[in-house]
This record gives C-alpha cells, structure tokens and sequence, in this order.
C-alpha cells in the first residue's frame, strides 16, 4: 500500500505542474478566430472534453445494453418488426454517435498531448541547461544517466501512457458502477445455482470475488516486470550511448588499434541488454499464459453462470445476453490492473526515471543554492579573488587563492603540474564551480568567454559553430569568413552552409582554431585560454597570439599553458605550487620577455 501511494505521489508530480501553469500560450478555433490563454486553461478545458465525451460513449453502451436485450427477446419471439425497428431507431442512431464521438475524442485527446509533451520537454530542457544543472549534475554523481533518452522518450510515452491509463481508469470506474446497477438489479431475485440460498446482488459479488483472485495471482506474476523494464530501457540508452560515443571518437580508437577493445565493450553490453531482455520474455511468458487463459474462461464464464437460470425458464434469451454482457463489463473493469498489467510496469519504470531525473536536477540545484563560492560582478575594472578555496566533487581541497588581482589590459600566464587546479580555477571564475567557497568579483560590465582545450561544436552549418553561442545571426558571412582566415582556416571559407559533424571532421587543431574565431567574433572584454592551442604547432600559436593581440586590443587575455613559448606573449606569470599541505597556491612571477 505504501508503494502505491509513492507511486501515485510520483506521477502527482510529474502531472500538476502542466495543469497549473500560468504561461501564456495562442491558439486558433475555427471559426472563432485566434485568442490568447494560459496554458493551463487550454489542457484543463481538453481534459474535461476527454473526459466528458469518455463518460457519455458509457452511457451510449448502457443504452446499448438494453437495445442487446430487447433486440435478443425479438430474436427468440420471431418478431422482425421489433428485430428492424430496434437496429434502425436505436442501434444505428446511438452507434453513429458513439463513432463521432471518438473521432473527436481522439483528435482532442492527440492535441492534449502533443501540447502536454512540448511543455513538459521546455519545462525539463529549461531546467536541465538552466544555471548549468548539466554541468553540476554530472558532478554530483547523480543517478541520472541518458538524459537525452528520459527527455526525448520517456516525456514522450509518460504523456501517451498516462493519457491512457487514466481514460481506461476512468471508463472502467463509470463502467463498472453503470453496470453494477443493472448486474444487480437483473439478480435480484436469482439464488445461487443448485441452492435455494437468495443473496442480493449474488452476480455482483460472485464479479468481484472472481476479479480480486484474478488480479492477486497476476500481480504476484508479474511483479518482477517493473524492475526488469526499468533496467531494461537503462542498457538501451547505454548500448545506444557506446555506439554514439564511439562514432564521436573513432580516430583516436583507430590510431591506438582498440576495434578489438570495442568489440569487446559492445559485446557485453549488449550481452547484457539481451540477458535482460529474455528475463523480461521469460516473465512475460508466464504473464500472458495466465492472462490469455483467463481471458479464454471469461468468454464462457457469465453464460454459465447466467444458463440455469434461462434453461429453468426464469429469464429470457435477450436477458441472458444482457446479464452475460453486463457481467463480462463489471468483471473487466474490475479486472483493469489485470488488463494493464505490463502497461502498468513499463509505466512504473517511465515515472521512476522520470523522477530520478527530477531528483537529479534538485540535487544540482540544490548545490548551485548551497555554495559559498560566490561570483559576482564588482565595482571596478579589475578581476579580483579573495580568501578561494577550491575542492573537488569527493571533498579533497585542490587549490587555495588568498587574494589575487587581474588588472585589465594585463595579460597574464598560469602555469603550474597537472591536477594542481588551473582549469578547476577557470571554471570557478566563470561561476560553474560549485565545490569551494571565497569570493570573485568579476569587472563591472565586462563580457567574459572561455575556451576549453577541447572545444564544442554544434550540430548544424559551419556557421553555426563558428557563431556559437550567439545565435541572432547578427554576424554577416563576410566576417566571418574574415575570422575563419585570421585564424588560421582559409580552407573552410567556402562552407559555411555546409552541415557535417564538424566535431569528427575536423582535427582538434582546426577545432581549436575554430574556437579563436569564435573569439574574434564575439570581441569579449576578457578572453581565457584553457590550454586553447595545445593541439596546434608552435609557429601557429605564436601566429594566433600576435593576432588576437591585434584584433582585440581592447581584449585581457589570461591563458593556461604548458609551453615555455607561451612566456613571451603574457606580462604576468602565476605558477601554480604545493604548500605544505599539498594545496596549490598561485606564486606571482614575472617573464624576462615583454609581451609582444
């Protein structure tokens, strides 16, 4: 019982945020024209269509009850005037209805979801690359794998499967006390078969006891299916994630000869989505040999119970097929868990990732809210740090900063070993860091970009990666193309409209090229180089230097580096050294070489 009320808890909150928006949305009724609506009222007023035209095909089929009773009773008394006139006057005016009415129910129903997913997608994009959760969610060692899988799949059969479970449940409820009533009312009078024993509503109850054994024995059946699908999906993003991953990096698997090293991965995990997909058929097996078999009784099981009285001459055939019909309804919609049992346990694993995602999210978010590294913008031109202290993600102290001044027009060079926090500071100043505490003050009104070692690059045009982020379009192909050559890529001018995976075409070489033409572009007050030319010759690096010294002279340019060259083009050294503790502390040293 707790588990149920967890689960229901789950898709409460997964649910209630749609229908409570208060975001305001346009949409178009022939021929009432265009209004504006919060989208709430929107999903809220197709809800209630569903749900309304739902209720009104059962009491189409409650009418239809009666029209099978009637219709049989003509049957047997050979009355083909009654047997025509009930097909004509009632049976075709109420079936036509009821198909009109779920034409349009499905056509409502489709719109409701399709609105339904593409706010949920937003919701949970928006708050996925928000306040870089991404970034911090990967930090946090989150039990949120896939997420492309969770927002573009699983968003995508919650909406559907939610949508059906609860018209079917609906349906089912209206249906089974619809029905009830006209089970009941039918044995009032009947005795149980083979006794003189008179109990009030027996079909009723003899439904209920029948259905509630039923559904005990499937759910012990079928209980371990929701563990299985859940991980079942999870080795599918896995398997579908390896093999993305490894087109992303097929160079560097050729160049160290690990085709075999590969095939090996793959093979065990897809070894293991295989595994558990034949634990799932194995279940299933059993589930669908109970459930076919229980559904093959249900064929005969209301007419048997329903014969001695027709053959005693109690009733007659029209009400025989009514009671036979009315007790096959009852039962089914008693039977709903039975019914939707492997729905139910694809369903239970949507939601449980669903709402590990969510958990995952409040996690990063809940650590971008509890940091005491605080970056903000400060009074002056300066960059200024105090009292830092930088941590990794298991709580080991990396890197400590008492009081540090980055004067503009200063550029400056921060050297120091590998995994002594250079990047990790970098990523501090550019407020991404949430494991630490101190102070940054970053220049008033200034921009600030950074570039990684290895840059990203977009799906889409040239263009697009070489303007990214900025997506306004604001910069014409003249200069860009102008940027491409200044960097170095005179060989890519004349494909800017070309889409290809630049992120595999393209040597890290030309990528990080690519990245200081991004720079030149977007003309930043501050420019941080996080070991940006690395991959390139030194002759280039030099190149690249004197250029962005040329073309953005307005631009402060500090840079993580490796290469003693590099001392020539930065006024200011920081070397990153150990203290007693092992904690690195930035040493201010001074090149003997004027920047150039």
């Amino acid at each position: 019982m707790q588990g149920l009320k967890r689960a229901l808890l789950q898709i409460w909150r997964l649910t209630y945020p749609y229908y409570v928006t208060r975001e305001e949305t346009q949409i178009r009724i022939w021929p009432f024209g265009t209004f504006r609506l919060q989208e709430r009222w929107v999903a809220l007023s197709m809800a209630v269509l569903v749900i309304g035209i739902e209720f009104a095909q059962v009491a189409i089929n409650v009418r239809l009850s009666y029209f099978n009773r009637d219709w049989f009773n003509a049957i047997q008394s050979k009355d083909a005037v009654a047997f025509w006139a009930l097909l004509f006057s009632v049976f075709c005016f109420w079936a036509a209805i009821y198909v009109g009415s779920a034409i349009i129910q499905y056509v409502i129903q489709s719109f409701l979801r399709i609105r339904w997913r593409a706010w949920m997608t937003r919701h949970y994009v928006d708050r996925w690359l928000g306040n870089d959760t991404h970034y911090r969610m990967g930090l946090t060692g989150a039990r949120a794998d896939n997420p492309d899988q969770r927002i573009a799949d699983d968003i995508d059969q919650f909406t559907q499967t939610t949508q059906t479970l609860a018209i079917s449940f609906l349906s089912a409820v209206s249906n089974l006390v619809s029905f009830s009533v006209i089970l009941w009312n039918i044995s009032a009078v009947f005795t149980v078969p083979g006794t003189d024993w008179h109990v009030p509503g027996f079909l009723v109850w003899g439904a209920l006891i029948y259905s509630g054994l039923v559904t005990w024995l499937t759910h012990l059946i079928g209980r371990p299916l929701i563990r299985l699908n859940f991980e079942q999906q999870r080795r599918e993003a896995d398997f579908r994630f390896s093999l993305a991953r490894l087109r992303e990096y097929g160079e560097q698997v050729a160049l160290l000869s690990g085709g075999a090293a590969e095939r090996a991965s793959l093979r065990d995990r897809f070894g293991a989505l295989i595994a558990n997909f034949y634990a799932i058929v194995d279940r299933r097996k059993r589930l669908s040999a109970f459930t076919v078999s229980y559904q093959q009784v249900n064929v005969v099981i209301p007419y048997i119970l329903v014969a001695p009285y027709y053959f005693a001459g109690q009733i007659q055939l029209g009400m025989m097929t009514q009671t036979a019909g009315a007790f096959a309804r009852v039962e089914s919609t008693m039977s709903f868990f039975i019914t939707f049992y492997v729905t139910l346990a694809d369903y239970k694993a949507q939601v449980d990732r669903l709402t590990s995602f969510d958990a995952a999210m409040e996690r990063a978010e809940a650590m971008r809210a509890q940091t005491r590294l605080v970056v903000a913008p400060g009074a002056g031109a300066a960059l200024q740090v105090r009292d830092l202290a930088l941590g990794l993600p298991d709580g080991r102290r990396i890197a400590a900063v008492r009081d540090l001044v980055l004067e503009p027009g200063e550029t400056t060079l921060l050297t120091g070993p590998s995994g002594s926090g250079k990047s990790t500071l970098f990523r501090a100043l550019a407020g991404i860091w949430p494991f630490g505490e101190g102070t940054v003050r970053t220049p008033a009104g200034a921009t600030l970009m950074l570039l990684p070692q290895r840059p990203y690059l977009p799906m889409g045009t040239l263009r697009m990666a070489a303007t990214y982020p900025d997506a306004s379009g604001r910069h014409d192909d003249a200069a860009i193309r102008e940027a491409l050559e200044a960097a170095r890529l005179p060989h890519l001018v004349t494909r800017l409209d070309e889409e290809a995976p630049w992120a595999q075409t393209l040597s890290l070489g030309e990528q990080q090229r690519l990245a200081i033409a991004r720079a030149l572009l977007a003309k930043p007050d501050w420019l941080f180089l996080d070991e940006a030319t690395a991959a390139v010759d030194e002759p280039t690096e030099a190149a690249l230097y004197r250029m962005l010294r040329q073309r953005l002279p307005g631009t402060t340019l500090v840079s993580i580096g490796h290469r003693s060259t590099l001392d020539a083009f930065h006024q200011r050294r920081l070397d990153m050294t150990p203290r007693h503790d092992g904690v690195f502390v930035p040493t201010d040293l001074r090149t003997p070489v004027a920047a150039q």
